[in-house]
């Protein structure tokens, strides 16, 4: 329970992160501070999701082009998880949208390392 509270916390601060800092990753600017807060927490519950299903399944089958790229790849797979992610948060009305693929990019690499970081400063006792 400690390690899905844990990595929630990182995917909520790594993704508030990146709306922050990318133009084209957004939010709802119209909504209350609070309401703002919930949609991070439910977007960071649904990419968690889509990295615990999708993401091994992308990887296994993209295995060669890991290789080939000694691992550059993993940023295009973040990239597409991330699209994902905002694909099905339309689909489920919360109010974040990834503006393009070379957007998700640079969000996933920030996203990567913020979430590296906050794992590195909470890491799970379990």
């Amino acid at each position: 329970m400690t390690n899905f509270v844990v990595k929630t916390i990182a995917n909520v601060a790594a993704l508030a992160v990146a709306i922050w800092l990318v133009p084209k990753i957004s939010l709802d600017d119209g909504s209350s501070m609070g309401h703002r807060a919930l949609t991070v927490i439910l977007v960071a519950l649904v990419f968690g999701l889509v990295n615990l299903i999708v993401k091994p399944v992308v990887k296994l089958f993209s295995l060669p082009l890991f290789i080939l790229t000694l691992g550059l790849f993993t940023l295009v797979v973040n990239a597409l998880m991330l699209l994902l992610t905002s694909w099905l948060a339309g689909k489920l009305d919360l109010s974040f949208h990834v503006e393009g693929f070379w957007t998700a990019v640079i969000g996933g690499l920030i996203i990567s390392v913020v979430s590296w970081a906050v794992n590195m400063v909470l890491p799970d006792k379990d």
